[in-house]
């Protein structure tokens, strides 16, 4: 069995989106948010795209979010471990697994979310996501015939897409935890 390398220095994807948080910046708690994102609010931020989250600890006692969606015509399961766990930066890193129209495949998904102060009471959210291919990902894409480039161009569209529409969602939600939790 061969081993499945991330190929750091390949991007399959990457889109930043940014939306604003009607919340003051020091209500804003994203580690809070996510912590204690529920399976139907995540699916309220990307309707019929969000499937499921759960959230999880690895076997060596990482915290980690499990994430179900679909980009584009994949259904992606990520097991995002958490790298940055802050107030005001999330950081999750996921060897993701992926059912495409041709089969199974992985690839490397980094998801990571700033906020920053507007200055007016509200914040600014800057949401990335980041993907790289992986060893048993190009081995895929050459069993079916697809280049690296078409790969990467379809991941890029269908990946902008999702975040152009999930990212208002989650600076809605994150605004809405953030407003509950001013009297607690």
């Amino acid at each position: 069995m061969s081993e499945n390398n991330v190929l750091t220095d390949l991007v399959l994807s990457d889109s930043t989106v940014n939306a604003t948080i009607s919340a003051p910046f020091d209500q804003v708690d994203l580690a809070d948010w996510l912590g204690n994102l529920s399976d139907e609010e995540y699916q309220r931020c990307a309707p019929g795209e969000h499937k499921a989250c759960a959230h999880g600890i690895t076997d060596d006692g990482r915290r980690e979010t499990l994430n179900v969606e679909m980009i584009g015509t994949t259904l992606t399961i990520q097991h995002a471990v958490h790298e940055i766990f802050e107030k005001h930066h999330l950081r999750l890193v996921s060897l993701s697994d992926a059912l495409t129209p041709n089969g199974w495949t992985t690839s490397q998904g980094i998801w990571e979310q700033r906020v920053t102060d507007n200055g007016d009471g509200t914040c600014r959210l800057s949401n990335s996501i980041l993907a790289h291919p992986t060893t048993d990902g190009m081995a895929f894409y050459e069993t079916n015939g697809i280049t690296f480039e078409q790969a990467a161009t379809a991941r890029q569209e269908a990946s902008d897409g999702h975040n152009h529409r999930e990212t208002p969602n989650y600076a809605a939600s994150i605004a809405r935890r953030a407003l509950a939790s001013r009297g607690k």
